[in-house]
């Protein structure tokens, strides 16, 4: 589509306009503008004398930190492709992205030795290693890079539209990790959609960022915007997850907006530490990544205000599909169309489509499927998924929803999340709905598990809410005059937690698995 800006333009342009403004604060330590972009452009001169450029792909296995930071901004500068990881992934399952992208150089915390280690045996095109603190034999220090190359100005390559820039690897829930490839081009629109629907007004004046999410993934695209913008990035200091520190740093930087999963905004509501710190600084704080219940949507604008905002979207489309902004969200149900996640994103098409292909009406429940600039260019060496994804002009999401007259979505749930009982769909997302307005439900997830009778029949696997107590059979009976018989879970399970993946989310396979590993599927299957 002929050639394009590169990405790390949008570094280099804000350090020129903004040298002396701060650009990040990761504890006690801050860096400017200008700073920042300084050891980018010695990075990316180190990594040029080695070889890398255009079209290379560098695996980086990292938690959130200044160097993880920069590493974006030199893969773009190079021309080459930013391969990130969660950094919670296993060695094994690490090697296998870099196998799969083809990395050529490789990124890590020396806090991940075997993750590196790993790589290194399984890969047969990997050239050479860059660790953040202190290199083995064989590697390089990420910092002796930029001292290396301190003082050169590194000129961004030269880009098309399409030009990949980041390999986004999908969480894997059914099967292999694939590597939506998101390029140049679709990046740029993503950061003007970013600033356009979820924080409007976004400068340098004033505007800080709080980064809660590993970069990674979504706190990473979201970050793209603050750049754009000069609006500074804090990150949190400690590698836990800390509710107390995270108001403290709102408090000090005066935060104006934030990205996270709606579990993690809920525990940072539910905390003490939100009644202790000043966040009336707050005018965005943005959550996606799984369906955030209303009651707990209640809680958050009860205690913060009216500055939450949803989005729906996947990786693929860098979280580009709707919108909720704040100004939908209300305590009223009156005044807010409960349920949904809003409506589409400016530039963007949404349509619910059959299993034939046809597009649906208002009301009609069928598969999401998006269309316009965010869609990514594929997944990388799978023609299979793109088959299955990318099909008459239209991204198939997996998703299942229906649109409202008015155009606002509402997701019914994934379609593998779906489970068949005595020839009915059943979505779990319904029961759960209703299970978290018991008050003594927290946290709740629902799936289908096998059963002679019925084929499938749903269990419930509930976290209690602290100090609150009710029994299964308490539980089951609170469904009863609220959902069809069919659509109810047949039996209750209480644990502590339920297990999350590295980004909030409550991915039903992980349940299934312990289910398994405590022998209850087998038990619940068989009654």
């Amino acid at each position: 589509m002929g050639k394009v800006m590169n990405l790390g333009r949008l570094l280099s342009d804000t350090a020129r306009r903004l040298p002396e403004r701060t650009s990040l604060v990761w504890g006690e330590r801050s860096w400017t503008w200008a700073e920042t972009n300084a050891r980018v452009d010695a990075l990316v001169a180190a990594l040029r004398r080695r070889g890398l450029g255009k079209g290379d792909p560098i695996l980086v296995q990292a938690k959130n930190s200044n160097q993880m930071f920069e590493s974006l901004w030199a893969a773009f500068k190079l021309g080459g492709i930013w391969v990130p990881t969660n950094y919670r992934l296993t060695p094994a399952e690490v090697a296998f992205l870099a196998t799969s992208s083809g990395a050529k150089a490789m990124v890590y915390d020396d806090s991940f030795p075997q993750h590196a280690d790993a790589v290194k045996k399984a890969s047969k095109v990997l050239e050479f290693t860059v660790a953040i603190g202190e290199a083995r034999d064989g590697e390089e220090a990420f910092e002796a890079l930029v001292a290396e190359g301190k003082g050169e100005e590194a000129e961004e390559a030269e880009v098309d539209y399409d030009d990949p820039c980041w390999f986004f690897y999908t969480s894997g829930t059914t099967g292999r990790p694939k590597a939506a490839v998101l390029t140049h081009g679709q990046l740029v629109f993503v950061t003007n959609n970013h600033l356009a629907d979820l924080m409007p007004g976004t400068t340098h004046w004033g505007d800080a960022s709080l980064v809660v999410a590993p970069l990674s993934h979504g706190a990473g695209a979201h970050a793209l915007s603050q750049v754009a913008r000069g609006a500074k990035s804090v990150l949190t200091a400690g590698e836990k997850f800390d509710e107390e520190e995270i108001w403290r740093l709102v408090e000090e930087h005066r935060i104006t907006n934030a990205f996270t999963v709606p579990t993690i905004l809920t525990r940072l509501v539910r905390h003490p530490a939100v009644d202790r710190f000043d966040h009336s600084s707050l005018r965005y704080v943005i959550y996606a990544g799984a369906p955030m219940y209303r009651a707990d949507q209640k809680e958050a604008l009860e205690k913060l205000g009216k500055v939450i905002v949803q989005y729906y979207g996947l990786g693929e489309v860098t979280g580009n599909i709707t919108v909720l902004p704040r100004e939908e969200h209300s305590l009223d149900d009156a005044e807010m169309p409960i349920g949904s996640c809003g409506y589409a994103r400016t530039g963007m098409e949404v349509v619910i489509k059959d299993a034939e292909g046809k597009s649906l009406g208002a009301g009609e429940q069928g598969e999401i499927c998006v269309r316009g600039p965010a869609v990514f260019a594929g997944y990388h060496n799978n023609p299979e998924a793109n088959a299955k994804a990318l099909k008459d002009g239209w991204f198939h999401t997996g998703d299942l929803g229906r649109l409202d007259e008015r155009g606002f979505l509402f997701i019914t749930g994934r379609a593998s999340d779906m489970y068949i009982s005595g020839g009915s769909n059943v979505y779990p997302r319904e029961a759960e709905e209703v299970l978290l307005t018991h008050p003594a439900v927290a946290e709740v997830a629902v799936l289908g598990v096998p059963d002679p009778e019925w084929g499938e029949i749903g269990v419930a696997v509930v976290v209690p809410e602290a100090g609150e107590t009710a029994t299964a059979e308490e539980l089951l009976a609170f469904l009863t005059d609220k959902l069809a018989r069919y659509k109810q879970p047949r039996r209750v399970f209480f644990w502590d937690e339920l297990p999350k993946s590295g980004y909030g989310k409550v991915p039903k396979h992980l349940i299934r698995d312990e289910l398994y590993a405590r022998g209850d599927l087998t038990e619940a299957a068989a009654q």
